[in-house]
């Protein structure tokens, strides 16, 4: 009778409950919420598992589905503009909010050495895309690299054609039964989350959160900013659709996201959340992997700005409007093949602190509270993926306006 009133509960309020007693048990436990910690691990290690055969089957089935070249170059150049138009967006918010903070208060930063890091230039990024040895990529989980080669592949399969139909029937079945596993690990995203957010309330608490408030204040102003007017604008406006419905049925993979600070862990989720959405999922299997690595609006374009001007700020260093519009652009361009992995933007971070000229070590500070900013940047970027594949599926013919409108219960096939 238990199981199958557990049952009956729609997946996305398992999971908010996972997340709200992951909340209280982090408070009542304290430190000691760190034995939860491995409820988490183990959801994070199973997500892990499922993402680079996933990502290469379901980014060849998108490729060989979606018809002639021209389809495709049309998907590719209209996600790709929305990407950054977003991320221009995301940057400027995060200036004019950083800006409208005094978040540098009585904080006096003492030195602190930075470890070097190693930041490759534009194009080393793009020789980096390219796969050595696409198997070692795929054991390594190098995403970005795992990407383009199922993208040649998938061209290269719709070119050679009917010769190619049973490698193309083989990569299909394949991404069925990858489809089927993320059904069943989805089944613990609950108990992940209530790991998570057990352990990160335990590990910080709001005792060691407060000398950084007004920064952390500032980053969730903006990124809920970014959210609701930029990405609910474009549902409204250009979609024509109805942004409550597109949050509500988006909640369970912002949830996901929010507590795994993950955007490749939150693919499943988010996937299942844009079909409910009425998204084709030759689609959203297209766009979703793809901004997991590039549309990075709360990695690459929020947080770079507000950090950069926090920094500042605690160091006593004017900014000129240069500067303001230096780190606009480097905030943007530089979110192009961030991973969608915890912690990444820090090094987003260090590459727009060493264009502008801002001290490195300021980041040794911040990191001591990474893992909170990290949940709602990676709950943006995950938002705006999704609200992608909504705005130009539907553009394309890839969405299904019944679907998003009907009120069936979110993702209950895998609870």
């Amino acid at each position: 009778m238990i199981f199958q009133t557990l049952k009956r509960i729609p997946f996305w309020q398992k999971v908010l409950a996972g997340f709200a007693f992951g909340i209280m048990a982090g408070v009542a436990l304290g430190e000691s919420a760190v034995m939860l910690k491995p409820l988490g691990d183990l959801f994070i290690s199973a997500i892990k598992m499922l993402v680079a055969p996933l990502v290469f089957c379901a980014i060849v089935v998108s490729i060989t589905s979606l018809g002639s070249q021209a389809n495709l170059k049309r998907l590719s150049f209209k996600t790709l503009g929305l990407f950054m138009l977003t991320g221009t967006a995301a940057s400027f918010i995060g200036l004019a909010i950083g800006s409208s903070f005094d978040m540098g208060g009585s904080i006096e930063l003492a030195t602190t050495e930075v470890r070097d890091r190693d930041i490759p230039g534009f194009a080393q990024v793009l020789l980096n895309m390219i796969p050595v040895n696409p198997f070692a990529s795929l054991a390594e989980g190098k995403v970005l690299q795992i990407i383009v080669f199922a993208a040649l592949v998938g061209i290269a399969i719709n070119a050679v054609g009917e010769k190619a139909a049973p490698l193309k029937n083989t990569i299909s079945a394949g991404a069925e039964v990858m489809f089927e596993l993320t059904r069943m690990v989805l089944k613990l995203t609950p108990i992940g989350v209530f790991g998570l957010m057990a352990w990160v309330v335990g590990e910080y608490g709001l005792s060691t959160l407060l000398p950084l408030g007004k920064f952390i204040i500032a980053i969730y102003v903006a990124a809920l900013i970014h959210i609701i007017f930029v990405y609910g604008g474009l549902i409204k406006f250009v979609a024509k659709l109805s942004p409550i419905q597109f949050f509500r049925k988006a909640m369970p993979a912002q949830l996901v996201a929010f507590s795994t600070a993950s955007s490749f862990g939150t693919l499943p989720a988010s996937t299942k959340c844009t079909e409910s959405m009425g998204v084709s999922k030759r689609y959203s299997a297209f766009v979703l992997p793809l901004g997991a690595t590039m549309n990075m609006d709360g990695c690459g374009g929020i947080y770079p700005a507000i950090a950069a001007i926090f920094i500042a700020q605690i160091y006593g260093i004017p900014l000129e409007i240069s500067d303001y519009m230096l780190i606009a652009v480097t905030a943007t361009v530089a979110s192009v093949g961030t991973a969608g992995v915890p912690g990444s933007a820090m090094v987003m971070l260090t590459v727009t602190l060493g264009v502008v000229g801002l001290p490195l070590e300021g980041i040794a500070f911040i990191a001591a509270i990474d893992r909170v900013i990290d949940m709602i940047r990676t709950a943006t970027n995950v938002t705006g993926d999704m609200m992608t594949a909504v705005v130009v599926g539907k553009s394309e013919g890839q969405f299904d306006e019944t679907q998003f409108n009907s009120n069936e219960k979110v993702i209950e096939q895998t609870a």
